[in-house]
């Protein structure tokens, strides 16, 4: 069922940029698929982003609550958080992990990475196992974000498996986190 490696790709044949925002930028290109169709596509532009499973042991994970206005609610997730531009992903990942659970960590390991939303956004998740979690040294841990309001807790990984069963969690890239960590 793979791909062959001659799949063609398609064709860009007029760009707009509609808008450009702090995280994200949206486009309207003009393509010509694969099969030879032409359309116009609206498509997300993002600089990429990381995903955290800090753990404090091989047992735990923490995660953080945060209220999200898209969806109106208070949410428990791994934490994440988008690339400055340029931004290496495990350098990302290790600023993060300070700035939202206020421990440094020790070693970083790279789990993998997915696209959560391919039919129209470009964002690149890298998820990342964080272990050796301490406080910083001899330093104040970095800052949340002015628009953050993130409440960190730890959790047993078990638990946060029933939590996902139960309904409990329910963002996607925790789900897949999880599902990666697992999987290693």
């Amino acid at each position: 069922m793979g791909g062959t490696v001659d799949e063609e790709r398609g064709t860009l044949l007029a760009h707009e940029e509609i808008y450009h925002g702090r995280i994200f930028t949206l486009v309207r290109d003009r393509v010509r698929l694969p099969k030879g169709i032409e359309t116009t596509l609206e498509v997300v532009r993002h600089p990429g982003a990381v995903v955290l499973l800090p753990m404090p042991d091989a047992g735990h994970v923490i995660l953080v609550k945060q209220y999200r206005y898209a969806v109106d609610q208070w949410v428990w997730e791994l934490a994440a958080g988008t690339l400055k531009p340029g931004e290496d992903p495990e350098a990302g990942a290790v600023r993060e992990c300070e700035e939202e659970t206020g421990l440094a960590a020790g070693r970083t390991e790279f789990l993998g990475a997915f696209y959560p939303t391919p039919g129209y956004c470009d964002e690149k998740m890298n998820v990342f196992k964080l272990t050796e979690l301490a406080p910083p040294a001899g330093r104040p841990a970095a800052s949340q974000d002015d628009d953050e309001d993130v409440r960190a807790s730890c959790f047993a990984l078990d638990e946060v498996r029933a939590m996902i069963g139960r309904g409990e969690i329910v963002d996607l890239k925790t789900v897949a986190g999880i599902l990666l960590l697992t999987q290693g």
